[in-house]
């Protein structure tokens, strides 16, 4: 099983910059998809779930600048982030837990990327 974050990066106040996770070694299909961040010194931080494409999930903080999607045929998850801040700064790991849990957010995950590094800053 193998989750590889990517597409962090430092970026301007107000600028965009787009997660992709690349999966392989489970059934992509057969389970949701969530990216999770944490910032320095802070405890995770769940941001966004996305079920089916239909039924995404966002945490207050995001909602309204992030979008969360996948590509089922590229065994992909992505997150666009537009209108970044500062406080948006952090390690985003991308994780997998099985589509029968009914838990939004989730509670616990089968598997976790390795995280992408994203810095808002002046």
């Amino acid at each position: 099983v193998q989750l590889q974050a990517s597409g962090g990066g430092l970026v301007q106040p107000g600028g965009s910059l787009r997660l992709s996770c690349a999966a392989s070694g489970f059934g992509f299909g057969n389970y949701k998809m969530s990216w999770v961040r944490q910032a320095p010194g802070k405890a995770p931080e769940w941001v966004s779930t996305i079920d089916s494409d239909v039924d995404t999930y966002y945490s207050d903080s995001v909602k309204g600048r992030f979008t969360i999607s996948t590509d089922d045929a590229k065994r992909t998850l992505y997150l666009q982030m537009d209108s970044l801040k500062p406080e948006d700064t952090a390690i985003y790991y991308c994780a997998a837990k099985p589509r029968y849990y009914r838990d939004f957010p989730p509670r616990s995950y089968d598997y976790w990327g390795q995280g992408t590094l994203v810095t808002v800053s002046s």
